[in-house]
């Protein structure tokens, strides 16, 4: 077989994988959508029981399902077990987003809501349209990619802004401070403003006064009604956009 009918079977297969990635977006959003108030929490799955990042996500945990917050994670070990493991153990919900990898991922036992996702797209999606903030513990690139990936859509205004919380100032003070010198200062690349999108702390007090008032926020955009055509909220949880407007251009005579 020639490598272009290979080419042909295997992107034969495109429309029908819309159905499976359907099914995801169906499946999650009927799930989730039962989880009442909660917040994503990020971080490394290389982080040990014992270290002091995962024993403040474990407390952390805890003092949100106290507070009836639900905890939604990856679903995997480190910062995410110790995370789903202090709202398991204080009788909250605890939710893991499962996601299947190359490599085999263990996924951890202190969940009470579970879901296995094949498409990270699909599962981002989660994260997002249920969760009324963000809190990041030093991870790796997937906590990174969360991290920027909500830089953006707040930025860009696709969705409302909330809380994003970068716990462990003296993981995440380099990274702040290279955004500030390099691409606000001197490139130019980001406004001063968007310095401000993210909050850092090493305080779990304030992380969960944050997560409060960012719910609170939240529930206020939902009672107040939306104008025709204006800032109208999408099913995926983004905001409706505008089409991209094309400058004219002088035809060469």
């Amino acid at each position: 077989m020639t490598n272009n009918h290979k080419d042909a079977e295997l992107y034969s297969e495109d429309p029908w994988r819309v159905f499976r990635i359907m099914s995801e977006f169906v499946e999650g959003f009927e799930e989730m959508s039962q989880v009442g108030p909660a917040a994503s929490i990020f971080g490394s799955a290389r982080t040990r029981p014992g270290d002091r990042y995962y024993e403040q996500a474990r407390k952390l945990g805890v003092m949100l399902a106290r507070k009836d917050f639900a905890v939604i994670t990856g679903g995997g070990p480190g910062i995410m077990e110790a995370a789903n493991r202090g709202a398991f153990e204080a009788g909250g919900k605890s939710v893991g987003l499962n996601i299947a990898l190359p490599h085999e991922q263990t996924a951890n036992p202190y969940t009470n809501i579970t879901m296995d996702f094949r498409y990270f797209f699909a599962r981002k999606v989660m994260f997002i349209k249920y969760a009324c903030a963000f809190v990041c513990f030093p991870g790796g690139f997937g906590t990174m990619d969360e991290f920027f990936e909500s830089m953006t859509l707040i930025q860009t205004e696709k969705v409302d802004s909330f809380p994003v919380i970068l716990f462990g100032k003296a993981f995440w003070g380099k990274l702040a401070g290279w955004m500030d010198n390099v691409l606000l200062r001197r490139h130019r690349t980001i406004s001063p403003e968007d310095m401000e999108l993210f909050i850092m702390t090493d305080s779990l007090r304030e992380t969960v006064k944050i997560i409060e008032k960012g719910c609170e926020m939240e529930l206020a955009r939902r009672a107040k009604p939306v104008r025709h055509g204006h800032r109208r909220p999408t099913g995926e949880g983004t905001v409706v956009g505008l089409p991209p407007r094309v400058k004219s251009r002088r035809r060469r005579k």
